[in-house]
């Protein structure tokens, strides 16, 4: 089921089914007892075994690799029906292959060692093998196979993060193929016009989280306030940033204001606390540089003074006053403008300080630099 839900929200639909092998298993039984009758294979107790046919070289004229050999001398006797009744992986391969009209078999390098094993049941039940294509591993950026050490290894990781199918979609394209251009932002649609199997790299490939977090901000911020808001809403409910009545123009704010800044929704969330809880946490750093300072406390004492007899607390009204106090003080703006994000925010870095001071609020604005 994970697996389908997965496939779906990344784009990727299907024609017919799914079919599931348990479900099947009279055709797949039926099958090697015609295999049995002509011969190629033996009963062990309850299972079914096909006898492989020594000295033999199977070739194999990979769409990736160009030409594999094997010999059979290095193969030994394949299970096709097993004790308990459930056909082995590479015989329910072939039949379900065969009877669906595959005629392209695309998957991992791992899997290159069981191709001999099913062109073997291919021919002996007189069928024409489909084209195979064996890409090359993905690896994490240490050049070990991708494990949970390297981050997520299951679709549904990068969804709960917050990455978008899109985005996940697109990287997971360009790992071993690009396109002619170079470019690193395509759909799914241009890629079908331009994809050619016989371009993908022979190499292994490294999974890069970093390139993947970029492009995926490179999806969000095409994308509007408004596209984003479902998304980023259900996230914040289900944190318990905001209740199901919450202002939506106020999180539309919001968005705009980081929208460059977020490279998944989980970030947002990090980046954007103080705008919905006002419980939010101090960095230990910037609150000892910055407020715990005297003269930055007083500094913020009449900021929030002059702020109260604005009219529009909007944020050139906001940027002004700042202004203004620094040169009555003789001080440079940052000596203002530093302490007063660390005290509505908790934090030293942010979207723009006037703009973000407009969109928290006057009566929020005031009442945290006067707690401070």
């Amino acid at each position: 089921d994970e697996i389908l839900k997965d496939l779906k929200w990344m784009g990727i639909d299907w024609d017919e089914g799914p079919f599931f092998q348990s479900e099947r298993l009279d055709i797949y039984r039926e099958t090697a007892e015609k295999i049995l009758k002509k011969g190629f294979a033996y009963k062990e107790g309850n299972a079914f075994v096909y006898k492989v046919n020594k000295g033999r070289i199977i070739k194999i004229d990979d769409l990736i690799h160009g030409e594999i050999q094997f010999n059979t001398d290095e193969i030994k006797d394949q299970v096709l029906i097993k004790s308990d009744g459930f056909p082995a992986y590479n015989f329910a391969c072939v039949v379900d292959d065969a009877e669906f009209g595959i005629t392209h078999i695309i998957r991992g390098d791992d899997h290159i060692s069981n191709t001999p094993k099913q062109i073997m049941f291919y021919d002996v039940l007189g069928l024409k093998p489909p084209q195979f294509a064996h890409m090359p591993l993905m690896m994490g950026q240490d050049g070990a196979k991708l494990s949970k050490r390297h981050g997520g290894v299951a679709v549904f990781e990068y969804r709960n993060q917050g990455f978008l199918p899109e985005a996940l979609t697109n990287y997971l394209l360009l790992l071993g193929w690009s396109p002619k251009d170079g470019r690193e932002l395509i759909t799914l649609t241009q890629t079908i016009k331009e994809f050619d199997i016989k371009d993908i790299n022979k190499m292994q490939v490294k999974f890069d989280i970093d390139k993947l977090r970029w492009i995926n901000g490179e999806y969000i911020r095409a994308k509007s306030a408004s596209e984003l808001f479902g998304l980023i809403k259900e996230r914040l409910l289900k944190q318990g940033y905001i209740k199901e009545d919450i202002n939506e123009e106020y999180i539309l704010k919001v968005i705009e204001l980081y929208k460059t800044r977020f490279k998944t929704f989980d970030e947002f969330l990090s980046l954007t606390t103080c705008f919905f809880k006002d419980d939010y946490k101090f960095e230990e750093k910037p609150f000892r540089k910055y407020l715990e300072d005297k003269e930055a406390k007083e500094l913020l004492r009449k900021f929030a003074e002059r702020l109260k007899i604005l009219d529009e607390f909007k944020a050139a009204e906001i940027e002004e006053i700042c202004r203004q106090i620094a040169e009555e003080e003789k001080v440079k703006a940052a000596k203002l403008i530093h302490p007063t994000r660390v005290a509505i925010s908790g934090v030293s870095v942010g979207a723009g300080l006037f703009e973000m001071m407009e969109v928290l609020g006057k009566e929020k604005v005031i009442n945290r630099l006067e707690k401070v």
